[in-house]
This record gives structure tokens, sequence and C-alpha cells, in this order.
């Protein structure tokens, strides 16, 4: 991942010699995410959703609601004002997609307690993206007061509309068109069905519904894995998400500018600081609080000390909107290379945190007195599989 940030520094515009074309670097990784969070979605039952979704659901709006307020209140005091700090704090509330499933993947963690509670977190913090995305046109807008209300209704009703439209009919549709693609016995065609259902319902569900590709793309691999074509479609129609995945990390490295990184050291240690110390806090807490224990606390807080490909669409958004000034995107930028580099290396170290915490019997009995509440859960083997 080092090496892919490195080569997308290299040939950015702000670094001499080659420039490569950063809308088409960022079309391809907008691909990868779709095909990964596809994949993710062909694993990833209702039902694991459903068992985690009380902590999903406050672990995404507790944290994000505190990585905004520290992003506000830190930045206001560096002179933005406080909209600007607000959705600059926004911008860093969101986990990379990318990086969190290529962390469990590679770590084989991926369906253990951990896995579960994260990746169903970061699909809640998807949704509530999807909200902020359409909200922050409408608020910056000068009538914005009165047509709020409304849009945010609108917003509510197409996401309603569009989760029961892929779950309820894509339920029956799809799995009827894949039996009868499998039917003609070509492979092509099987795999090349499977990727325009992929592709295609993510692109509806942004062009038809208004929510991200990225969260059609995991209902539509949702969809899919409930049928007896999920293992097939694994394995033959997705061997190049991991290829398109790694043009996200080289659009990333492109957008980084190191003239104005050092001008502005301060803006960048503060918004790393919130990415890889407040962030990963606010998690700990709510999942111990919630009563998964400090094992599950540690790897998922350290599995989301991240930002990603939503941080920039966020941040994108606001400074056209006339939220954020042009300058934000460089502490962002330079934030996510950090994070993104530490990510793996942090992830490795829950195990370390938790023998750390272990010599504090009294702190260890206190963060983990409501675990057995969870007993399902937590008995998932944490081990690499």
């Amino acid at each position: 991942l080092v090496g892919y940030l490195i080569a997308g520094i290299l040939v950015g515009p702000y670094t001499p010699g080659f420039v490569a074309d950063h809308h088409m670097a960022e079309q391809l990784a907008e691909v990868g995410v779709i095909l990964l969070m596809f994949g993710v979605g062909l694993h990833f039952h209702l039902k694991d959703l459903m068992a985690v979704k009380g902590i999903a659901v406050m672990g995404a709006l507790v944290q994000s609601t505190v990585a905004t307020g520290l992003g506000a209140l830190a930045f206001h005091a560096m002179g933005w004002s406080w909209a600007q700090g607000v959705v600059f704090g926004l911008s860093l509330s969101v986990a990379s997609t990318v990086v969190l499933i290529r962390v469990l993947s590679d770590s084989g963690t991926m369906h253990s307690a951990t896995g579960r509670v994260a990746v169903g977190w970061l699909v809640m913090e998807d949704i509530f993206t999807v909200f902020v995305l359409v909200m922050l046109p409408v608020v910056f807008k000068p009538e914005a007061g009165a047509s709020l209300p409304k849009e945010l209704g609108m917003a509510a009703l197409k996401l309603a509309l569009f989760v029961g439209f892929t779950l309820v009919a894509g339920g029956k549709a799809i799995p009827w068109l894949l039996r009868k693609v499998a039917e003609t016995h070509s492979r092509e065609l099987f795999t090349l069905s499977v990727l325009a259902l992929a592709l295609g319902i993510a692109a509806g569900s942004a062009y038809f519904f208004g929510v991200s590709m990225a969260l059609g793309a995991f209902l539509a691999g949702m969809v899919v894995g409930q049928s007896e074509f999920s293992a097939r479609a694994g394995g033959e129609a997705l061997p190049l998400r991991d290829a398109f995945a790694v043009m996200f990390f080289l659009s990333v490295g492109m957008l980084f500018d190191p003239k104005a990184a050092m001008a502005s050291p301060g803006f960048i240690a503060m918004a790393t600081s919130i990415v890889l110390i407040g962030k990963p806090l606010a998690a700990l807490l709510i999942v111990t609080l919630m009563g998964y224990g400090s094992k599950v606390g540690f790897g998922v807080a350290l599995a989301l000390a991240q930002v990603g490909e939503f941080s920039f669409l966020l941040a994108t958004l606001g400074r056209d909107s006339g939220a954020l000034p042009a300058s934000a995107m460089n502490p962002l930028v330079a934030s996510a290379i950090v994070s993104i580099m530490l990510s793996p290396l942090l992830y490795r170290s829950a195990p370390a945190w938790e023998r750390a915490l272990q010599r504090f019997p009294r702190l260890w009995r206190l963060m983990n007195r409501a675990s057995g509440r969870r007993g399902e859960l937590i008995a998932v083997d944490e081990t690499p599989v």
C-alpha cells in the first residue's frame, strides 16, 4: 500500500516528471471500490448485519459525531469558520472501505467478531454519508432553511426504496437471471453477467436513488450471496478487483502536494491526530460500553483508524459548494496517506494493546464486565482463517 501511494505521488501533478491522468485514475478507482464492496456483500449475509445492527448504528453515529466535533473545535481554533470545521470533521470521520477490507482479509479476520462489527459499522457510515452528501449542497444554498426538511425526507425515502427494491425484487430476479445464464454453460457469459450486475446496480443506485455506488454494490453482492452462485461469482467474476482497488491508492497519492504540506504542518498534524487518536478512542469506548469487550474493542478501533474514498468525496463536494477552502484537501490527503500507511501495522498491534491492558486488572475487568451478554458474537474465533 505504501508503494502504491508513493507511486501516485511520483506520477501526480505536484512532482516533476510524468503526470498521469487523474480523472482516469479516479474512474478506475471507483470501479475497484464497486468490485470490492460487491465481493464483501457476497460473503456478508443479512443475518450478519442484523446481528451487529445495534453496535453498528450506534458506533457509526457516535464516532462520526465525535470526529466531527473534534474537527470543528480544532480547525475553528486554527482560524477556520465553524461550518468549515464541521464539514472537514465529517470528512475525517469516514473510514476507508478499501483499506478496511484489505486489512481484515489479509489478517484472516473478516468473519471474526471484530470483522463483522467493523464491516457493519462501515456500512452504517456509508448510509450516514449518503445523507450528508444530500445535505451539503442544500445547507449551503441561500434558500437552505425552507427546503432542508423536504430534501432530508426525500433522501430517506429514496434510500428506503432502494434497499427494499434491491433486497426484495433483486432477491428474486438476480438469482433467476444467473440461473438462466449458468444454463448456457458459458463461463465468459457468466463472468460478464456478474460484472454487469455489480456495476449496473451500483451505477443505478447513484443515478436513480441518489445513494452511493459502493452501498449499491454491497447490497447487490448480498443478494447474489444468498443464491447458489455465491462461490462461483466470487471465484470467477472478481479476479480484477484487487488490480482496480490499487488505483484508489494511486489516485490518493496523486492529490498530495509536498510543498503545501511543508507549509502547513499544523493542519496536517491536527487532522492526523483526530484520525489516529480521536476516532480509535471513541470507537474503543463505544464497543466496550456496549458489551463487546476490550479484545473486539481494540480490533474495531484500530481497523477504522483511517480515512478513505468517501472522505475525498465529502471534501470535494464541500469545496465545490463553498463549505471548505481549496487548501483543505492537502491536510486531508496527508492524513489519509499517513493513516493508510499505518493501518495494517495498527491493526496487527491490537493483541499487544490487549495484553498491555491486562497488566491493569481492575481496568481490564471494567472494560470486559459486560462482554458476557455478547457471548454468541464474542465466541467467534478471532484467529486467522
